[in-house]
């Protein structure tokens, strides 16, 4: 275990490493690795041009804050109330008056790609399991902060359950679970490997969640066999389903322990680079800690402030 790392320092490296990642993806997103070659050259996305969050970093505070205000016992409640309050950003240009917390930041009402099963899923009032047939990657990448402030058996199955709020697939809800449980590994001083390795373990004990079991084991095996870089991950998919998307950041993970690279090779191919991207910046900065990320981009993300006042909130939850 790496226990020399302080809990406040992982909380805030999960998440502004997220939101780093998502805005190196965000850069290229729906781009192919050919486009994305000829614009950054043969390194990939190696520089933060623009600095702008996805609707990825914003789901992912909202997560946080749902989680934050919950009573325990009615942590999907609050979680759902939570989404249905960044719904209501996506269709408006600015807070309204008396808006309270993340819904008063007028920099969050920048639509910025949102998905459609997350947008209709809301627009129906995300109760019950709906879209049963979506597994886009838009409940995993949302679902760092239950790893934040929940044991890990605890973050997967809240992070499975919140899914369905949106996203009503079994492997959109246990890939969502499975990166939960990952983050509360690592936020707990285990090792990219053992984190990861455990998550594996749970997801065995059930059949019926082989899609998400069989992405993470050939991840797993791809890490060991080709280094992270530009496009190499092309045979783990695009990243647009959950099971490809934590499949990709996974491999990122446990490719490499430069972070930087590991950042540039999560975003640099064909597909969902800010969602990928995001992912597996949640798990750098709640494997390594703020202080691993680089600090340029670390520094000048969009949002740092009313991230790491989040982050501060979450430390100050968990003592």
């Amino acid at each position: 275990m790496t226990t020399s790392i302080s809990p406040a320092d992982r909380i805030l490296g999960c998440l502004i490493g997220g939101a780093v990642g998502d805005a190196l993806g965000f850069q290229v997103e729906f781009q192919s690795w050919p486009q994305i070659e000829r614009e950054f050259g043969p390194a990939g996305v190696t520089e933060l041009r623009r600095n702008r969050i996805s609707d990825d970093t914003q789901m992912t505070l909202f997560t946080a804050e749902g989680l934050l205000e919950a009573v325990e016992g009615e942590e999907v409640a609050s979680v759902r109330r939570a989404y249905l309050r960044w719904y209501k950003t996506q269709n408006e240009y600015l807070p309204p008056m008396g808006a309270k917390g993340l819904a008063a930041q007028p920099w969050l009402y920048d639509r910025r790609a949102p998905g459609n099963a997350c947008l209709s899923g809301l627009r129906q009032g995300g109760e019950g399991r709906v879209n049963p047939d979506s597994k886009g990657c838009g409940t995993v990448m949302r679902s760092a902060p239950f790893g934040l402030l929940h044991s890990p058996t605890d973050a997967y199955e809240l992070a499975e359950q919140c899914s369905a709020i949106t996203h009503g697939h079994p492997t959109a809800g246990s890939s969502a679970g499975a990166f939960a449980m990952i983050t509360a590994h690592l936020l707990r001083g285990e090792t990219v490997q053992k984190a990861v390795s455990h998550a594996m373990l749970h997801l065995r004990r059930t059949l019926d969640r082989s899609e998400t079991i069989d992405a993470l084991q050939a991840a797993y095996e791809l890490a060991g066999n080709v280094p992270p870089g530009p496009n190499t991950c092309e045979r783990l998919g695009q990243g647009w389903v959950a099971e490809e998307a934590l499949a990709i950041a996974v491999y990122c993970l446990l490719g490499t322990g430069d972070v930087r690279g590991a950042l540039t090779a999560s975003v640099s191919h064909d597909g969902d680079s800010d969602s990928t991207g995001a992912i597996l910046g949640n798990l750098l900065g709640a494997a390594y800690g703020h202080a691993a990320l680089p600090p340029e981009w670390a520094s000048q993300v969009e949002g740092r402030e009313t991230i790491a006042g989040l982050a501060e909130t979450i430390g100050q939850a968990q003592g």
